[in-house]
């Protein structure tokens, strides 16, 4: 609270409260992009699904550093040229005011329906910590501490006080989360990360956790899901969704900004060790400490720090300020940039376009009291404190009814020009309803196709559910577009206008990740076929990216007085080829 009033006490203009000023320097948007995703509905989630699923929930890490590569140098650069405050404008600028329109609206839904989860697993989480102290509260109070320590800054300190808090929040959360790891790995029962590793190699292989890949009909998290439904979740969440990407657009510069992102592309791939991985030696420790107790997935955090972590140093007391720093990092971004949807797509658009930004500041500000209000309310009426499922992989779910179409629509806008208002609209509209839909179809097809069912399920993965809603939404667009005109202003919105990129550029990429990806594909179908080792594989494909991108480093390196070196390790675009042989490495390392 200190640091977000402190950041607070100058917001004269609306470009202040709802964009920091765009002065937020690279630091400031890595740690808020990393500390808006990983709220403490992330991180207990993530160690209730490697505690009840295993690695393989690593998917939602690996493939997220890709979008994140993607919104750094496709899509990011279009938006900071078009100098916008929110995503929806865009398209606004592209297609037309019903698209605009419908996407703020769809994106205010989801916000609250993310915000409702996040003030349910953060009040749980004190709840199970707090149990049995002088400290202790109930699951109403939990949630009234959390509203009322949020709602105190992001209201006066807009964005510039959710940028400075996130960089506190986001240290709390690491040190938090790390500790708990340490603390887990270091029992006896576990004997460190390898120790771990040849316990579940010691199991039954339909036991085993520590793989990232499981089979294609797995209910929760199926291998052919993971790499086509869930990186369509990924692309939506970072680089068209306007709660992430107001970080991006915030920052002092599109370097800084770019610097920034791969940071928290960095960061992210932490997770997978210290959440994920401590999830599956939690479940090791509770197998043998306590084999007789049944330990639901969202309660698995908060019952493996009371095991682990010793009483009297103070460390109990970090990490439940971690855990509280995660919530808080995630619902003042969240209400933010639902405040700036509502005012500037709704208030200044269809209500008062001449607003002053007086104006604009004192909605904005009413706002934000008023989501955080009705999210409170949701989560009290709508979620269980005895909740036993994984709730992750259940808001997961319902987001993923209506996020494929804004995908699309994003998609396809910036990247043809043939794509029409009209079309976009339809997709936005008949995307959910398809995916409504496609459930009981599936059900009623597996029914009566064995095949189908031995290899997909009896029921339909919602990660496969999404990969048809896309599949759908993109036939939608190139029917009706076919039937129409998009504009010449509407036509001069794409990467390729905007950017100045040449005739055929855009191809030209196309082609180099597809041909990427179909030698990773090989190669992992080696692994599969046990002709190369993980090890082996690993350290192969990390070498193919990185050797693959030297000409797209070299083509960004600038020129100046220092040094080759030097000048190479200053680029953005190196980092980013370093993270991305990490993140491939640890797709084959854990095949």
């Amino acid at each position: 609270m200190g640091a977000g009033l402190w950041a607070s006490r100058r917001e004269g203009t609306a470009e202040d409260y709802f964009l920091a000023g765009r002065s937020v320097r690279w630091w400031g948007v890595a740690a808020s992009v990393f500390g808006t995703n990983i709220s403490a509905n992330h991180l207990v989630g993530m160690l209730g699904i490697g505690f009840s699923i295993g690695f393989a929930q690593s998917h939602f890490e690996l493939g997220a550093v890709v979008a994140l590569i993607v919104l750094a140098y496709a899509f990011l650069e279009v938006y900071r040229r078009l100098g916008l405050y929110t995503l929806s404008e865009y398209l606004g600028k592209r297609f037309d005011a019903r698209s605009q329109s419908l996407y703020a609206l769809l994106m205010i839904v989801l916000v609250m329906v993310q915000l409702t989860a996040a003030f349910y697993i953060g009040s749980r989480s004190l709840l199970l910590l707090l149990e049995g102290s002088a400290l202790a509260v109930s699951y109403e109070m939990g949630i009234g501490l959390i509203a009322l320590i949020t709602g105190v800054y992001t209201i006066l300190g807009g964005l510039k006080a959710v940028v400075f808090t996130d960089v506190v929040q986001s240290v709390l959360l690491l040190a938090a989360g790390i500790a708990v790891a340490l603390l887990t790995f270091s029992q006896p029962e576990i004997g460190g990360w390898a120790g771990m590793m040849a316990q579940d190699a010691a199991r039954e292989a339909s036991a085993q956790k520590m793989h990232l890949y499981l089979p294609s009909d797995h209910p929760d998290l199926p291998w052919s899901g993971a790499l086509t439904g869930l990186m369509v979740l990924h692309l939506f969440y970072w680089t068209t969704n306007q709660y992430v990407v107001q970080r991006a657009l915030a920052a002092r510069s599109l370097s800084e900004a770019r610097t920034g992102i791969v940071a928290a592309g960095f960061l992210k791939l932490l997770v997978p060790f210290f959440a994920i991985g401590g999830g599956v030696a939690a479940s090791l420790l509770f197998q043998q400490r306590i084999p007789d107790e049944v330990i639901d997935p969202d309660a698995a955090m908060p019952e493996l720090i009371r095991m682990v972590v010793p009483i009297g140093f103070g460390l109990v007391g970090l990490i439940s300020a971690g855990l509280l720093g995660a919530i808080l990092s995630s619902i003042d971004s969240m209400v933010n940039s639902a405040s700036t949807l509502v005012t500037f797509d709704i208030y200044r658009k269809w209500i008062k376009p001449d607003a002053s930004d007086r104006e604009l500041l004192v909605l904005g500000r009413w706002m934000i009291a008023l989501l955080i209000v009705v999210a409170m309310a949701l989560a009290l009426v709508t979620y269980d404190a005895e909740s036993k499922g994984n709730f992750f992989l259940r808001v997961s779910s319902m987001s993923g009814h209506f996020t494929p179409g804004l995908f699309v629509v994003f998609a396809f806008g910036m990247l043809t020009k043939r794509a029409t208002a009209t079309a976009s609209m339809c997709a936005i509209v008949v995307a959910p309803v398809f995916s409504f839909l496609i459930e009981p179809l599936y059900a009623a097809l597996a029914n009566s196709s064995p095949m189908l069912e031995s290899t997909f399920g009896s029921e339909l993965n919602f990660l496969h559910r999404v990969l048809l809603t896309t599949a759908f939404a993109s036939l939608v667009i190139l029917i009706v577009s076919s039937r129409g005109v998009a504009s010449n202003e509407q036509q001069a919105h794409t990467i390729a206008n905007i950017r100045g990129l040449r005739d055929g550029a855009l191809r030209r990429v196309a082609m180099f990740v597809l041909v990427g990806a179909i030698a990773l594909l090989a190669l992992g179908l080696l692994v599969d076929g046990s002709l190369v080792s993980t090890r082996v594989a690993a350290v192969l494909a990390s070498l193919l990216v990185i050797i693959g991108a030297v000409p797209w480093i070299r083509a960004g390196r600038s020129e100046g007085e220092i040094g080759l070196v030097r000048r190479i390790l200053a680029s953005d675009r190196f980092w980013t080829v370093i993270l991305s042989g990490c993140t491939v490495f640890l797709m084959f390392e854990f095949f």
